[in-house]
């Protein structure tokens, strides 16, 4: 994608593939990401469009029949790609580059304590003594949000609720000072009221650390309190890109239009709510011309034929859709989409976050 400032880490025409029953699925297809320091990126589509599976190549996290077919991924000067062995990630892995995933049980051992799983990282990673990593691990428990932080270092995941144990598995992510911290899906086992804590914890220590952060995420409603840019992905490709304000006021793409138009917390009371028909394109078969084509209500027949360049409509805004070529009839986005601005601001003062709302014409700010 272009940008000015040098990225933090760049993916570069990254294809990503796995074996499956002697089969071959294209899960990641050519995809180019410049991830600028400091800055919020939000990943967002449908289930299998390879939001995960993109960041898993981030950290060599890749299941054992993944392979990265093509590209590279350059983070501070090093290309990733080249990465083999297990010894070699460990130094990238955590320490650089840390993760948080959904279900927090997934990242916690139930039958050790809370403390000593903070402890070891710290230990590991900045040769810490046992007695000076426990202290350390006591500021960090503090740091987000645990009260009597001394009293629960020696109590075991069972004993803390969801949102304590995911606060907990932020708390051994930032262990290492990571300088980009990968958010998959953080707050989708969490009721909205804890949703809303975690992401204010992690937007606090965004600013206290530094570290430069990925979401990946379906809730465009997380997306519209945290992001500083988003990416769109569907069939393995970034669709569309740009600011948080360019995706939600000026989308190009029709699947960032679906996705928008489906969003249920702007649904009408009494109409029925959007639905995007068919389904996404199987990624064990090439696909030709535009992978959304199929779904797509705005499809010409060249979309059937040629996949599609990416057009840039701004410096920072681009979308995968032959919509923005200059010989193609002029759309407009969905009726039903146009001036986002109150229903967000209902959406995001639902959750608590006005305040973040991106700054559509209509907001306050």
């Amino acid at each position: 994608m272009a940008n000015k400032k040098e990225p933090i880490l760049s993916a570069q025409n990254l294809m990503v593939k796995f074996k499956v029953r002697d089969r071959i699925l294209t899960a990641v297809r050519n995809v180019s990401l410049d991830l600028n320091e400091n800055e919020t990126l939000a990943i967002v589509g449908e289930s299998g469009s390879g939001k995960s599976v993109l960041t898993k190549t981030f950290t060599g996290m890749l299941d054992s029949n993944g392979y990265i077919d093509q590209g590279h991924i350059i983070y501070n000067g090093q290309d990733l790609t080249e990465l083999k062995r297990n010894k070699d990630w460990e130094k990238i892995r955590g320490t650089q580059i840390a993760v948080i995933f959904q279900d927090p049980m997934t990242s916690l051992n139930p039958i050790r304590t809370i403390g000593s799983q903070i402890t070891e990282v710290i230990v590991k990673h900045q040769k810490k003594s046992s007695s000076e990593a426990k202290q350390e691990a006591i500021k960090l428990m503090e740091r987000a949000g645990i009260h009597d932080a001394p009293k629960r270092f020696n109590d075991y995941p069972f004993e803390y609720s969801g949102g304590m144990r995911q606060r907990i598995v932020i708390a051994i992510a930032l262990a290492c000072h990571p300088k980009i911290l990968i958010c998959d899906e953080p707050t989708t086992a969490l009721d909205v009221t804890i949703q809303a804590q975690i992401l204010d914890l992690i937007k606090s220590l965004q600013k206290d650390y530094g570290f430069t952060t990925i979401y990946i995420t379906h809730d465009l409603g997380v997306v519209a309190s945290v992001a500083d840019k988003v990416a769109v992905m569907y069939a393995g490709q970034i669709v569309e890109y740009g600011t948080v304000d360019e995706i939600f006021f000026d989308a190009k793409h029709p699947y960032t239009w679906s996705l928008l138009s489906s969003l249920p917390q702007l649904g009408i009371k009494g109409e029925e709510l959007c639905s995007i028909p068919g389904t996404p394109p199987s990624l064990y078969h090439e696909i030709k011309g535009d992978a959304f084509a199929p779904r797509n209500p705005y499809a010409m027949k060249i979309d059937f034929e040629e996949e599609p360049p990416f057009f840039y409509v701004s410096a920072t805004h681009g979308a995968k859709t032959w919509l923005l070529d200059p010989r193609a009839p002029k759309i407009e986005m969905p009726e039903g989409i146009r001036n986002l601005d109150e229903k967000m601001k209902a959406l995001v003062n639902h959750r608590g976050d006005y305040k973040n709302l991106p700054k559509g014409e209509g907001s306050d700010e």
